[in-house]
C-alpha cells in the first residue's frame, strides 16, 4: 500500500470514528442529567433511601435513581441497578451510595458488602469509579469487577475477571489488569495481597452471569440503541413489527384487554425532574422513559430510539421522567402518551439544548418545531395550553388516564383511583404542556410503598470512604427542598435553586477524604511468581548509608529508601588464626578491616538516619500540630460561618415572614378592594338587569296591547265585513222577495186585463 493510500485509509478512519462519537444534551449546568439508574431487579429485603430523606422505604421495580440516593440489600437479598452502559448487583448485606451520576461520571459508594460491575461501555471521556472506606477503585477498560469491604471496613478485596483498573489510597496507586484478585488492607497506608490460585466463583457470580446472558443474547438489541435503560426486558413480553410510518414497532402481549401506557403505576416525585411515572410492569422502564406510543388499529405499540448508526451524528436517549401530555379536567389531574413527532416540554428548569436532544434523541421531529415550542412555551411562557397541536392519541379510545390531585401527590397506584372523565368534558378540556405544579408529599419522593426497618447498620452509614474524585454537595434535605419547591408554586428548581439550599445545609460533614497523591505501581509480579515474593540485591549508596532495595512481592515500587536497619546483616569474615598461609592469612586481615570499616560506616549512616528520622518526627510532629491548629481554626470559621448562615437566615426567615405579612396583607386590601368592586359592579350588574328586565317587560306588554288591538280590529272589520255580506245577503233576499211580490202582482193583474181587452161585439 503506497503512502498516499495509507493517508487516505487513516483518514477516513478517524472521520468515522469523529462521526460516531455520541452528543450529550447537558451543555448548561443548569440541564439535570441525561440518564438516571434504574432498580431493576430484588429479590428478599431491598430498602432504598432517597437523597436528602432520612427514611428507608421498600425499593420498587422499575424505580429511577440519582445523585444521593442509598440502596441497602439485607440478609439473603438480591439487587440489581441498571445504567446506559454498566450494571450494578448487590450481594446480600450490601449498602451502596450513588454519589455521582451524571453525564460523563459514575461514582458509586460502597460501604460495606460485595458488589459486582458489568461495565459494557465506557467512552473516553467518562469516569467510573467505586469509592470504599479505604481506597478508591476506577474502572479504565470494559469488563467485569468484583469489589468487597470487610463488615470492620478496613480491607477492599478486588477481583478483576476482565478489564482494567486502578487502586488509589495511602499515597499509592496500583494497577490491576485482567485474572487479578487483590486484597488491600489499611487506611494511611495500603497493605497489598495477593490470592493465588484461580478465582472461586460463587452463587452470587452464578447468578450474575445468569443474568448476563439475558443482555448477551437480547432480540431488542437489533432494533432500540443499547444506551436505552431496560430494553433487554422486552424480549420475553412482547413482540417487534415493521411499520411502514414508524420503522420497527414494539406490541406488549401479555397485557389485558383495554390496556393502555402510562395506566398501571404511579408518580412519584425524583428531583430534579419532579414527577415521575414509575409502571408496575417488569417491563415497564424503557417504553416510559425514551420513545413514544401509539395506537395501531386498537393496539397499542412502542416506537424506541434506533441503534446507533454506523457513520453520522448519533445522539445519546435522553431520559425522561415521563412522555406524556397533560389534560386539563378541573380538580383531577389527566394525561395521556406523547405520539410520534410531538414534542415533549420539561416541566423542569432546562436549556434550548437540552428540550432539542430530549425530543430528537427520542423520536423523529423537526427542530423548528421544536424551537417553536421552546419560544413559546418555555421563553414567553407560558403559554400552559396548547391548542394549536393534533395530538394522535388524545382521542384513542381509553388512552386518557385521570386521577385524584391526592393519589397523584402521595405516590397512590392509579389503576385503583381512577376517575371517570365523560368523553365530552375530554373532547373540549384545555391541553396542558407543564406538569401540574403540586408541592410533594414525602410519600411522593418515597414512593408508593410502606417506610421498613430494613436499612445499613448505623455504622456504615455514617463511615467515610476514600474517594479519588470529590462527588457533588449532598442533596438537601426534604424539608428544605419543600419549602423551596412552595416558594416556587409548586415548581421543580433550577440548579441555582438547588445550590441556595445546599449552602444552607453546609453543616453536614461531608462524609468522605480524597486520596492523596499517588505513586504509580505496577501490581502483577505475584500473578507471574504465585509462589511468594522474591527480593532483588540489594545496593547501599556510602554517601546516605541508604540503600535501593529491588521490588519485593510487587507491593513496593524500586529505588525505594530503605533505613540501614532494615538491611539484611552482612556476614562477619572468618578469622585469620584459621589461615593455612600467609598469603591467606593477609587476605582475610584485609576482610576483617574491610569490614570493620564497613560497620563504621553503617553505625555511621544509622546515626545519622536516626537523627535524621528524629528531626522528621519532629518536622511531622510540628506540622501535624499545625494541621490540627489550621484545622481548629478552620472548625472555627466553619462555626462562625455557620452561625453567620444562621443568623442571615433567621433575618431572612424574618423578612421574608414580614414580606409575606405584607404580601398578605396588601392581598387582603386587594381582595376586600376587589370584593368591593365586585359588589359595586355586582349591583350595578343588576340594577341593569333589574331595568332590562322591566323595560324587556314594558315592552312585552306593548307589544301584548298592540297585538291585542290589532286581533280586535281585525276581529272589528271581519265583523263589519260579516255584518256587510249578512245586510247584502238580506238585500238580495229583500229584492228577490220584491221581485217575486211585483211577479205576483203582474200575475194577478194579467188576466183582469185580458178579459178587459176583449173585443165588443157590434
Amino acid at each position: 500500500m503506497t503512502t498516499k493510500k495509507r493517508l487516505f485509509v487513516r483518514i477516513g478512519v478517524a472521520f468515522a470514528i469523529v462521526l460516531l462519537v455520541p452528543i450529550y444534551a447537558s451543555a448548561d449546568e443548569s440541564d439535570p442529567p441525561t440518564r438516571a439508574a434504574r432498580l431493576a431487579y430484588a429479590e428478599g429485603s431491598v430498602s432504598f433511601q432517597p437523597g436528602g430523606t432520612e427514611d428507608w422505604a421498600a425499593a420498587t421495580i422499575n424505580r429511577p435513581l440519582t445523585t444521593g440516593d442509598q440502596l441497602w440489600s439485607d440478609s439473603n437479598s438480591r439487587a440489581e441497578l441498571q445504567l446506559d452502559g454498566s450494571l450494578l448487583r448487590l450481594a446480600s448485606n450490601t449498602a451502596v451510595t450513588l454519589l455521582n451520576v451524571g453525564d460523563e461520571t459514575t461514582q458509586i459508594q460502597l460501604s460495606s458488602g460485595t458488589l459486582l460491575v458489568r461495565v459494557r461501555r465506557l467512552d473516553d471521556y467518562e469516569t467510573y469509579e467505586i469509592d470504599t472506606p479505604n481506597l478508591a477503585f476506577s474502572i479504565l477498560r470494559p469488563g467485569l469487577y468484583r469489589v468487597s469491604v470487610d463488615e470492620s471496613g478496613a480491607s477492599t478485596a478486588i477481583r478483576v475477571h476482565s478489564g482494567q483498573g486502578e487502586v488509589t489510597g495511602g499515597g499509592t496507586a496500583y494497577t490491576m489488569q485482567a485474572n487479578e484478585e487483590e486484597v488491600f488492607s489499611g487506611s494511611d497506608q495500603l497493605t497489598e495481597s495477593a490470592q493465588a490460585g484461580p478465582a472461586r466463583e460463587d452463587s452470587f457470580d452464578a447468578w450474575s452471569a445468569n443474568r448476563d446472558g439475558r443482555w448477551e443474547h437480547s432480540v431488542s438489541s437489533q432494533y432500540v440503541s443499547q444506551d436505552i435503560v431496560g430494553y433487554e426486558d422486552l424480549d420475553d413480553q412482547g413482540t417487534w413489527r415493521p411499520m411502514p410510518e414508524y420503522g420497527n414497532v414494539w406490541f406488549p402481549s401479555r397485557v389485558e384487554s383495554g390496556w393502555a401506557p402510562y395506566h398501571n403505576g404511579h408518580w412519584s416525585y425524583i428531583a430534579p425532574w419532579g414527577y415521575t411515572w414509575v409502571d408496575d410492569q417488569p417491563w415497564g422502564f424503557a417504553p416510559f422513559h425514551y420513545g413514544r406510543w401509539v395506537s395501531v388499529r386498537g393496539v397499542w405499540g412502542w416506537i424506541p430510539t434506533p441503534p446507533r448508526p454506523r457513520y453520522g451524528e448519533y445522539v445519546r436517549p435522553v431520559y425522561a421522567p415521563a412522555l406524556v401530555a397533560w389534560v386539563g379536567v378541573g380538580s383531577g389531574v389527566a394525561w395521556f402518551a406523547l405520539g410520534p413527532r410531538e414534542v415533549y416540554v420539561p416541566s423542569y428548569p432546562v436549556s434550548r439544548r437540552y428540550v432539542n436532544s430530549i425530543n430528537v434523541s427520542n423520536t423523529t421531529v423537526n427542530t423548528t418545531v421544536i424551537n417553536n415550542v421552546y419560544n413559546t412555551t418555555i421563553i414567553n411562557n407560558k403559554t400552559v395550553n396548547v391548542t394549536n397541536v393534533n395530538y394522535i392519541n388524545r382521542n384513542v379510545p381509553g388512552a386518557v388516564a385521570a386521577t385524584t390531585s391526592q393519589a397523584f401527590n402521595t405516590a397512590q397506584p392509579v389503576s385503583r383511583n381512577l376517575v371517570r372523565v365523560e368523553p365530552n368534558a375530554l373532547r373540549s378540556a384545555p391541553i396542558r404542556a407543564f406538569a401540574p405544579a403540586t408541592v410533594p408529599t414525602k410519600q411522593a419522593v418515597l414512593g408508593s410503598t410502606a417506610i421498613i426497618s430494613a436499612r445499613p447498620p448505623a455504622v456504615v452509614q455514617t463511615r467515610p470512604i476514600v474517594v479519588r474524585a470529590a462527588p457533588p454537595p449532598l442533596q438537601p434535605t426534604f424539608a428544605n427542598r419543600v419549602q423551596a419547591i412552595r416558594t416556587n408554586a409548586g415548581k421543580p428548581l433550577s440548579a441555582s435553586q438547588v445550590r441556595e439550599i445546599q449552602v444552607s445545609d453546609a453543616a453536614r460533614p461531608a462524609p468522605f477524604r480524597i486520596a492523596p497523591a499517588a505513586t504509580p505501581i505496577q501490581s502483577n509480579t505475584h500473578a507471574a511468581n504465585p509462589a511468594g515474593p522474591t527480593v532483588a540485591p540489594s545496593q547501599t549508596d556510602p554517601r546516605s548509608g541508604t540503600a535501593t532495595i529491588g521490588n519485593v512481592g510487587g507491593n513496593r515500587p524500586s529505588s525505594v529508601a530503605v533505613h540501614p536497619s532494615e538491611l539484611p546483616v552482612v556476614p562477619k569474615p572468618a578469622s585469620p588464626s584459621i589461615a593455612n598461609s600467609a598469603l591467606e592469612r593477609e587476605h582475610l586481615q584485609q576482610q576483617q578491616q574491610l569490614h570493620a570499616q564497613q560497620e563504621a560506616e553503617r553505625q555511621k549512616a544509622q546515626q545519622q538516619q536516626e537523627l535524621a528520622h528524629q528531626q522528621l518526627a519532629r518536622q511531622q510532629a510540628a506540622e501535624e500540630a499545625r494541621k490540627q491548629q489550621i484545622a481548629q481554626q478552620q472548625q472555627q470559621q466553619s462555626q462562625q460561618l455557620a452561625q453567620q448562615q444562621r443568623a442571615q437566615q433567621e433575618q431572612e426567615l424574618a423578612r421574608q415572614q414580614q414580606a409575606r405579612q405584607q404580601t398578605e396583607e396588601a392581598r387582603k386590601q386587594q381582595i376586600a378592594q376587589q370584593q368591593q368592586q365586585q359588589s359595586q359592579q355586582l349591583a350595578q350588574q343588576q340594577r341593569a338587569q333589574q331595568e332590562q328586565e322591566l323595560a324587556r317587560q314594558q315592552q312585552a306588554r306593548q307589544q301584548a296591547d298592540e297585538a291585542r288591538r290589532q286581533q280586535i280590529e281585525q276581529q272589528h272589520q271581519q265583523q263589519t265585513q260579516e255584518l256587510a255580506q249578512r245586510h247584502a245577503v238580506e238585500q238580495q233576499e229583500l229584492q228577490k222577495r220584491q221581485q217575486e211580490e211585483r211577479r205576483a202582482q203582474e200575475s194577478q193583474t194579467k188576466p183582469a186585463n185580458r178579459k178587459d181587452a176583449r173585443p165588443q161585439t157590434p
